[in-house]
């Protein structure tokens, strides 16, 4: 049984069991998430398709980490015109482990 589910701007695939990292979600290490945007669900009992959210259906989720990702350098320069500016920026993650999928 697999779901497609809507967090933080972006879809992603989750199944039962599996890791994944989206933006930042409010929780401590060990707390149950419960995300409800779910797009689009296959499983044993058939196909649900959301039109745009499928009604009733759900995925429990665990936070497992909370972290920061790798540093990246945002430069910018305009020619000729003496302008240079070097920023970094660390992105703030949650990593999940999908515990079960449900539909109503």
């Amino acid at each position: 049984m697999y779901a497609i589910i809507e967090t933080g701007g972006k879809q992603y695939r989750v199944e039962t069991g599996s890791t994944i990292q989206v933006e930042k979600l409010p929780g401590d290490v060990g707390t149950i998430v419960e995300l409800d945007r779910v797009r689009f669900v296959h499983g044993d009992s058939g196909v649900f398709i959301g039109q745009p959210l499928v009604q009733g259906a759900k995925v429990m989720a665990q936070i497992v980490q909370q972290g920061r990702s790798r540093s990246i350098t945002v430069f910018k320069k305009k020619r000729r015109k003496n302008y240079r500016r070097t920023h970094g920026h660390r992105q703030p993650y949650t990593k999940l482990l999908v515990k079960d999928i449900t539909t109503a």
